[in-house]
């Protein structure tokens, strides 16, 4: 009888293994819950014989899942899975590898949740979403303070293609690209973070884009590329922040690509305007707008008979001054009122005591505050003052040179 055999109790229910001896009469029994238990060897009897030896009993080599490692032997070398790939020595399926003169144990099992996520879900198309359908969108950080709050700038993608985006600003007559990025279908992508001292720099925007579908056939889209005309004056009214289907927050949005079509603005300068007002037609030509045009610029430029000679009306009105409204923006027609505005003064400045009543409208009072403030810095030499409630309410300022 020798440590590791195995035995059973004579005397009594039970039995273990030989853990060791006290003395030549007393055997110490390892039961299953692991206690030593001192037995006269005379009331034990071999049940099995084994050679194992007494570091592999009981030596915590068990691992949880029931599997016994095979202990690491003196002199042996244990490596990472990593360091044996690494050096060319991994063999079979990674679990042991045999050196020359050592053995390599693997300690750690392979672990499926080490494995990296490649999967990734596909886009989800939705009914309708054929059309392109493309958005620029802007949201105030702080609602509550526009007047002095930064501004969060998103491209919106409302169709089931993807769309590799560019965003460019106008510097000039060349461009600066501000973002590029490939919009998945059904998505919005944040952009940019801006305060007002930005705006100027985004007047005039442009955004390229290419539409395709990804592992699937699809209708061939054609390559956009659109203008677009920012007005800055809107980030200053709060009414023009709506609520809407892509944000929880009301924001500005601005069409790009609707329903397939590119959005077109036209782009025409305040002094091409200016000058289409002030042409005189041929006698050839018989156009009936450029008629009107001329006979409106002379209605609002000469005497009323039934007045003084030396008071003048000028309608600023821009509907008097051009017409057509069709892509110009707030500013575009302050620049038009105002260039009138400066053409009758320049034109009478050296007529003393001429009177000019300027007809602007209550409207917000952006044109009003416009003329008083060239008034006082262009036109000092000149008086004004509001002009007769009774003819023309409280939307006319009368000028006196």
């Amino acid at each position: 009888m020798k440590i590791g055999d195995k035995v059973r109790f004579l005397s009594e229910v039970g039995g273990g293994i030989v853990s060791g001896f006290q003395g030549k009469d007393i055997v110490l029994v390892e039961d299953e819950d692991g206690f030593d238990i001192p037995m006269l060897i005379k009331d034990v009897v071999l049940v099995a014989e084994d050679n194992y030896d007494m570091s592999k009993v009981n030596t915590g080599t068990h691992t949880s899942f029931g599997a016994t490692k095979k202990p690491v032997e003196k002199g042996s070398t244990v490596k990472s899975v990593g360091s044996l790939i690494n050096e060319g020595m991994a063999t079979g399926n990674g679990t042991e590898t045999q050196t020359l003169g050592a053995k390599t144990i693997l300690e750690e099992d392979y672990d499926p949740s080490d494995r990296p996520v490649t999967f990734k879900a596909k886009p989800q198309e939705r009914r309708g979403g054929e059309l392109i359908n493309l958005y620029l969108a802007f949201l105030p950080v702080e609602v509550k303070e526009l007047s002095s709050t930064s501004f969060e700038c998103y491209l919106i993608n409302d169709s089931n293609y993807f769309l590799d985006l560019t965003l460019m600003s106008a510097e000039g007559a060349n461009w600066k690209a501000r973002f590029q990025s490939t919009l998945e279908p059904n998505t919005k992508l944040f952009v940019e973070e801006f305060d007002r001292s930005h705006l100027s720099d985004m007047e005039h925007l442009c955004v390229q884009a290419i539409a395709y579908k990804r592992e699937k056939t699809f209708a061939i889209k054609p390559a956009y590329s659109v203008q677009l005309r920012l007005d800055t004056v809107k980030f200053y009214k709060l009414h023009l922040f709506q609520p809407n289907m892509f944000f929880n927050e009301p924001c500005l949005l601005m069409d790009v690509v609707r329903d397939d079509k590119a959005i077109k603005q036209v782009f025409v300068e305040a002094e091409e305007i200016q000058e289409a007002i002030l042409k005189k037609p041929n006698k050839a030509e018989s156009q009936p707008a450029r008629v009107k045009a001329e006979d409106k610029r002379k209605d609002h430029s000469v005497s009323k008979p039934n007045q003084k000679p030396e008071v003048i009306e000028v309608d600023l009105h821009i509907e008097q001054l051009v017409d057509d409204l069709a892509g110009l923006s707030n500013g575009d027609m302050l620049l038009v009122q105002m260039k009138e505005f400066r053409r009758v003064m320049d034109e009478n400045k050296g007529k003393k005591g001429t009177k000019i009543v300027f007809i602007h409208g209550k409207g917000e009072g952006v044109l009003r505050k416009s003329l008083l403030q060239e008034l006082k810095y262009r036109y000092k030499e000149c008086t004004w003052q509001d002009a007769s409630f009774r003819e023309y309410g409280y939307g006319a300022t009368m000028v006196k040179i």
